[in-house]
């Protein structure tokens, strides 16, 4: 059997058992380290937006220093060679040299000193090891002549060796070899120098070229349009090539030639076509030249335009190095079509540091205003032959790139920061939020136990000299207490269950008797007879009267109110209550309820109205129907209920505290707990209300039962 335990203190053990830790505590603990971690992140993240925002910037201002650079270099005379020579290198280690475009018409090739300018600040020279330099071009004009010129210089031992006029042993003078090959077709000239009528030696002189067959014949007189110079300077030279001054005659000195070749195919071409001619001729690119010093009395080279070390002059391709990875500069000449690009260069990429694909989509993904429009960079630069139109393009990934090698650095100290908020938050957890948990649960198993009769705290791993073993602890002892608590409430609750037992024999005994004494049915005292063994019944074997109402189950049936009204009436005074009042309708009332139940709740009612009615004054019983129920109104004339005390009163004992009973002290405030419970249990309602009387009279009080209609059998 179920009985109920109550002692001070017991409602702080009902903990709910599906709580494991205080929700305050578990959300502070938890928010403040996720805040914490997230805090940790943003930062990561605002310090590589702000380098984002900031290599973003200073690659604009370096993409527009490295335009400035590259249009400074092409607008220089050395860069509209290489503008105007596209396609070439200007010489390969031991091939024969192309000629260039000059970006002026001619060479003042008679002139040393302006032909050495010429050749500097053009830039077409052709560097070798030994410090000999060669220059080979033609004109940017075909209107100054269709001649190819030959500038270039040369160390060499000894003075210089002229031919003498006349002569034609022209292997005894210092002389240059120079053939030309174009279009299938080779020209060759050998051109020795000329210092005066008695030759010998000298530090400047004419060339005078002779043209030479395939047979190597020479003709009897020297070309027309022929012409060259060749200077040596009177001072050696010394270590890091300075001039010194020298008389001896074998030191190494500067020889400088100068000379113009006349082509026979360009001159053919600008005296056919003078209006329409293309200059320079489209097909330069794949003239050959060579040219070669020779000394005089020997055939051993001075100096050899095709020897192996040779060092291009600057052309387009030079300018790769200063672009970035992923740049790429476009030239095209104005006018022409899209596409038609003469140089398209691009920085090289830089592999040797390889970057983390999650952190290259994690630095994309960072909002940087601008930062998704391509960069583009436009020039033109003025040429002789015509504007040529440069596009800079940038490309962002090397900024991604430079960030991603930034953020795996960064990422290594916020992954520490990270782990360490981390562990703390897992120390937090298994030193201090786990024990809590283990402590609520413990705690709810407590009030778990309390409803079992069972009360055992837990407290093993607990204990501790912190403040939560301390609290543990002493848990454990009043744990204990409580426990001795129940031990004596199980045992007073044994001795009431013993004790209505005694009684409820006791009480039956006599009854049996009295039941013999009036066994006719129709005899009053034979039905209350039945009353008080029914009430024995329902008590017997009890832990408390409340729970035995409660737990009383109701025989129900069709029952005739009216009349079963006017026999309660008729015998009401055999119970202690006179002038009850009933009218009956004249017509079976039949409603679902217990015959006993119902007299004993009505009975209950009428011997509350005894207590509190004016003395001599009716109790009046009015039956109504109200559709499918029919409605008890019990009536009396006492003093009204206060209104906060209209539905307490059906409450366990407390009737009992309300005024008027403190003279009964046998009134334990149960009646009307008996008549609202046999009610529920018969699918009817009770409700109690203060009537209204006359003006100056008071209404008295009403008792309202409400059962369900039922058809009689």
């Amino acid at each position: 059997m179920a009985f109920g335990l109550r002692f001070p203190g017991a409602e702080i053990l009902s903990l709910p058992g599906r709580i494991r830790i205080p929700l305050r505590l578990r959300v502070f603990f938890r928010g403040a380290f996720l805040l914490l971690a997230l805090a940790t992140l943003a930062l990561a993240l605002g310090v590589l937006q702000d380098e984002k925002q900031r290599g973003w910037r200073a690659y604009q201002d370096g993409l527009a220093k490295t335009q400035a650079q590259i249009v400074a270099r092409l607008r220089h005379p050395a860069g509209q060679l290489a503008l105007l020579n596209p396609g070439s290198r200007g010489g390969s280690a031991g091939a024969a040299l192309r000629p260039l475009v000059l970006p002026f018409a001619s060479i003042d090739f008679d002139d040393r000193v302006k032909a050495q300018q010429a050749v500097e600040m053009a830039g077409c020279q052709v560097q070798y090891g030994d410090g000999a330099k060669l220059c080979l071009a033609v004109g940017n004009s075909a209107m100054a002549g269709a001649f190819l010129y030959a500038v270039g210089s040369f160390g060499s031992d000894g003075p210089l060796i002229a031919r003498r006029l006349g002569s034609a042993d022209l292997a005894q003078a210092h002389r240059l070899k120079i053939s030309v090959t174009l279009r299938g077709q080779s020209t060759q000239w050998l051109a020795p120098l000329e210092a005066g009528a008695e030759g010998g030696p000298a530090t400047r002189g004419r060339l005078a070229g002779f043209a030479e067959d395939p047979q190597g014949l020479l003709g009897t007189r020297p070309v027309r349009d022929f012409r060259g110079w060749w200077w040596q300077d009177a001072r050696c030279l010394g270590e890091g090539e300075q001039p010194a001054v020298a008389n001896t005659a074998g030191c190494r000195r500067l020889s400088f030639f100068s000379v113009r070749l006349p082509v026979e195919l360009f001159r053919e071409e600008l005296m056919a076509q003078r209006e329409r001619l293309a200059w320079p001729p489209p097909d330069l690119d794949r003239v050959q030249v060579r040219v070669q010093a020779l000394a005089g009395g020997s055939d051993q080279p001075l100096f050899d335009s095709d020897q192996p070390d040779a060092t291009p002059p600057f052309s387009l391709a030079d300018l790769a190095p200063l672009l970035l990875p992923g740049e790429t500069l476009r030239i095209r000449k104005a006018g022409a079509p899209a596409g038609a690009e003469i140089a398209t260069l691009t920085g090289s990429v830089d592999k040797s540091q390889p970057t983390s694909p999650l952190l290259d989509r994690l630095i994309r993904q960072l909002p940087v205003e601008g930062y998704d429009r391509p960069i583009q960079i436009d020039d033109s630069i003025a040429t002789p032959l015509g504007r040529y139109e440069l596009q800079l393009s940038g490309d962002l990934r090397g900024v991604n790139r430079a960030l991603s090698l930034v953020a795996a650095r960064v990422a290594g100290y916020v992954g520490a920061m990270l782990a360490a908020i981390v562990l703390t938050w897992a120390a937090i957890e298994l030193a201090m939020m786990r024990r809590i948990t283990l402590l609520t649960k413990r705690a709810a198993a407590v009030s778990q136990g309390l409803r079992e009769g069972d009360l055992v705290l837990d407290v093993s791993g607990l204990r501790g000299s912190d403040e939560l073993g301390l609290l543990a602890g002493t848990l454990a002892e009043l744990m204990q207490r409580v426990n001795d608590a129940v031990r004596r409430e199980h045992i007073r609750a044994q001795q009431e269950k013993d004790q209505w037992h005694a009684v409820g024999h006791e009480i039956m005994s006599p009854l049996q008797s009295l039941m013999v004494l009036h066994p006719k049915a129709d005899d009053a005292s034979h039905r209350y007879i039945q009353r008080m063994q029914q009430a024995v019944r329902v008590l017997y074997g009890q832990a408390s009267p409340s729970e035995a109402f409660e737990a009383t189950t109701l025989g129900l049936d069709a029952l005739d109110l009216d009349a079963f009204l006017a026999e309660v009436a008729a015998n009401a005074p055999h119970a202690g209550v006179e002038h009850v009042v009933y009218t009956p309708l004249g017509q079976p009332v039949p409603v679902q309820a217990d015959a006993y139940a119902l007299e004993d709740a009505v009975t209950h009612i009428l011997s509350n109205a005894q207590r509190y009615r004016p003395p001599g004054t009716p109790i009046s019983l009015t039956l109504a129907l109200e559709g499918d129920a029919a409605e008890l109104r019990i009536h009396n004339d006492g003093p009204p209920i206060a209104t906060e005390q209209l539905e307490r009163i059906f409450e366990y004992g407390v009737s009992s505290q309300h005024e008027g009973s403190g003279d009964r002290p046998d009134q334990r405030g149960q009646g009307l707990f008996v008549v609202r419970t046999y009610l529920a249990k018969m699918g009817g309602t009770v409700r109690a209300q203060n009537d209204i009387g006359a003006p100056g009279e008071a209404g008295g009080v009403s008792f309202v039962l409400r059962l369900a209609r039922a058809k009689l059998h």
